[in-house]
């Protein structure tokens, strides 16, 4: 397996190595730290969630996917009906091999462009009363996409002008943050309940937390424990996100200034282009003029030779000339300049242009 040196993909093992996370943990928990309890790390970190997006309680669950089904179950459930509306890429849609339907029986009205945010007119075409309006924000499969404040404002009046719930698929909410630059609590505040994941920007271990007014998360626990998700000496996962809300959540704001950076360095080089530009959160995604095969050639080719991973996977385009990866920027991506990275795209164009013609 050939060594990584440097990467520029947010989840490269580089820092997430077993010994160094619980070389991290020993150095911060102090030797007093009940495994569970009132004062033990889960519980702590749901409170600490729950103060943090100005909601009444709030609830640790093993993994993000359980948390939104169950979100989704007990607004079903609440208002008698089984759909909810999404876009059509979704995380639930697309990621998610359809458990929503498997196992609780709901359906997904898919509004908007499969390209494009939805808009409300595109929800002004939905005709069955939905349980629930699902927004992910930012929209992480058309480049970490947002819609302006008002936008989301009109959005979320429509659901409730329909007697439906509105949730926040906030996996990412921790970064859409510096593009609305409000206090976390005033963006929640327009959601019934918000999911935020544990483990991507904040870089813990694995985990997710869900959080609304009191009752909610009550009948959330109990499909928690359905699911398996009420899990006992879950406090490694937590005390590890708890170091993320300690070092990285207050670095956001200079990831989105150097993904901005970086977006334009890799424009102005004219080889590639991101979208969106200038990236709205430190997360965008670079297209290439390459097809997706030699690109995979290519990176596999320059990490060989000099230990660089550019990213974790290639996207296709409906292009078969086209490919595009994702970049978010955290503590790997700040050691890599603008100009850096811009050499870095076009060398691995050249290199995908030379595998596509041999």
């Amino acid at each position: 397996m050939t060594e990584i040196r440097r990467s520029l993909f947010l989840h490269a093992p580089l820092r997430r190595m077993p010994h160094q996370v619980l070389q991290r943990l020993l150095e911060h928990l102090p030797p007093d730290t009940p495994p569970d309890g009132p004062d033990g790390p889960v519980a702590r970190l749901e409170s600490r969630v729950a103060a943090l997006l100005g909601k009444p309680a709030a609830l640790f669950f093993p993994s993000g996917t359980m948390a939104q089904q169950v979100a989704l179950r007990v607004h079903a459930e609440r208002r008698g009906r089984s759909s909810f509306v999404a876009h059509p890429q979704s995380h639930l849609l697309v990621w998610e091999q359809q458990g929503y339907h498997a196992l609780h029986g709901l359906t997904c009205q898919i509004v908007g462009d499969h390209n494009d945010l939805v808009t409300t007119t595109d929800l002004a075409a939905v005709t069955e009363p939905p349980a629930a309006l699902v927004l992910e924000l930012p929209q992480r499969d058309i480049g970490g996409r947002l819609p302006t404040w008002a936008e989301l404002g009109e959005q979320v009046e429509w659901a409730r002008s329909r007697g439906a719930a509105t949730h926040l698929d906030g996996a990412r909410l921790w970064e859409a943050q510096t593009y609305y630059e409000r206090p976390f609590a005033e963006i929640a505040a327009l959601f019934d309940t918000v999911y935020v994941s544990l483990y991507k920007a904040l870089q813990g271990v694995r985990g997710a937390i869900l959080a609304g007014d009191e009752e909610t998360i009550g009948h959330a626990a109990v499909w928690r424990r359905r699911h398996g998700g009420a899990i006992v000496d879950a406090w490694p996962l937590a005390a590890v996100a708890e170091l993320g809300l300690d070092e990285l959540l207050p670095r956001m704001p200079a990831f989105r200034d150097h993904a901005v950076a970086l977006a334009e360095a890799i424009n102005a080089d004219g080889v590639a282009r991101t979208v969106p530009s200038p990236p709205q959160t430190p997360m965008f995604h670079v297209h290439l003029p390459a097809a997706k095969a030699a690109v995979e050639a290519a990176v596999e080719e320059l990490l060989a030779e000099q230990g660089v991973q550019l990213f974790g996977r290639v996207r296709s385009a409906p292009d078969p000339a086209r490919c595009s990866f994702e970049v978010t920027v955290g503590e790997n991506g700040m050691e890599f300049t603008p100009a850096e990275v811009a050499a870095l795209v076009r060398d691995l164009v050249d290199r995908a242009t030379r595998i596509a013609a041999a």
